[in-house]
């Protein structure tokens, strides 16, 4: 047991209650989003198959809340057994990354969808987009699979400790693979979504056909898909990791300590909002920006067209 960490475990208890409101907003969103998928769309465009499997990784993430829940309820206490904190942990990770993964991929087929529309039309189709999500999943397992490893029980005066990440003494093995998570889990996504939200506000700014609403839808949904991931994962990510590189020097330090657990509170709520970001605001929105770039494009080639036209031939 490490010392001082009375009055962690303190702070810890009184999260419960918000965990479990999470858990019932989670799980009545993206409930609600896969049945709308599964009920009522009848075409699954590339689109609809990268939402879907974002709202089912959000639903287990938010089924692997309520295990947390109950171990934070005062006493703090785990009580269910290692092989459950291990699966536990690791459904949490395997979906944590796999919302991160499918906003990659969610925001490069709106891109794809948006500034190359023909290219999209032509060879992009809903079976590509299958196999990219198994790829995903399996990604996200992969990326995922040590925490079965380094989580273990741990004995803390009368209670156990169920942890999330590595005993001290499997620390400095831990701390590289918590930085390739940082890397590869939220860089890597983080960066691809970026990339595609800067491409597709450059290319409906450029466009004419493009009204001044649908602009400015864009704009809103581009500003939020970036301010929710560096609300969401990039706090979580970096406190963590400054709660490691204290834990490793025997020096706990509260504020980072107590910060990391509200970012972990933060995180958490990533999964109450995508049904409402990515199964409403984004439904029309590739279709609506695909179809002002189209209506440019015709102008465009109209245009040409004409230019390329003889001239009247003059007899005189």
């Amino acid at each position: 047991m490490e010392t001082g960490t009375e009055d962690l475990d303190y702070f810890q208890e009184k999260l419960w209650v918000v965990i479990v409101l999470q858990f019932i907003f989670a799980v009545l969103g993206n409930g609600f989003t896969i049945y709308h998928f599964v009920a009522w769309e009848r075409t699954w465009h590339p689109g609809t198959i990268f939402s879907f499997n974002l709202a089912l990784s959000d639903l287990f993430y938010a089924i692997s809340l309520l295990p947390l829940a109950s171990y934070y309820f005062p006493p703090k206490n785990w009580s269910y057994g290692c092989l459950l904190c291990k699966l536990d942990r690791f459904v949490f990770f395997v979906n944590l990354y796999g919302s991160t993964f499918f906003i990659a991929c969610i925001s490069l087929n709106r891109y794809i969808a948006v500034v190359h529309p023909f290219f999209a039309r032509e060879r992009v189709e809903p079976f590509h987009a299958k196999i990219a999500s198994g790829v995903m999943w399996l990604l996200a397992i992969a990326i995922s699979a040590p925490v079965l490893h380094f989580t273990t029980l741990n004995p803390n005066g009368n209670a156990t400790l169920c942890l999330g990440s590595a005993t001290k003494s499997e620390l400095p093995a831990y701390q590289p693979y918590s930085w390739f998570l940082l890397a590869v889990g939220c860089g890597l996504p983080f960066v691809l979504t970026l990339f595609s939200c800067v491409a597709i506000v450059c290319a409906v700014r450029r466009s004419h056909g493009t009204t001044r609403d649908e602009k400015c839808k864009v704009m809103i949904l581009i500003s939020t898909v970036v301010l929710l991931y560096a609300l969401f994962y990039w706090p979580f990510h970096i406190f963590r990791n400054l709660n490691f590189y204290y834990r490793a020097k025997d020096n706990r330090n509260k504020t980072i300590y107590i910060t990391y657990q509200i970012t972990r509170i933060l995180v958490n709520f990533h999964v109450c909002i995508h049904p409402f970001i990515y199964a409403a605001l984004a439904k029309n929105m590739p279709k609506s920006c695909c179809k002002a770039l189209q209506r440019q494009k015709q102008l465009q080639g109209k245009e040409k067209h004409l230019e390329l036209q003889p001239a009247p031939f003059d007899g005189h």
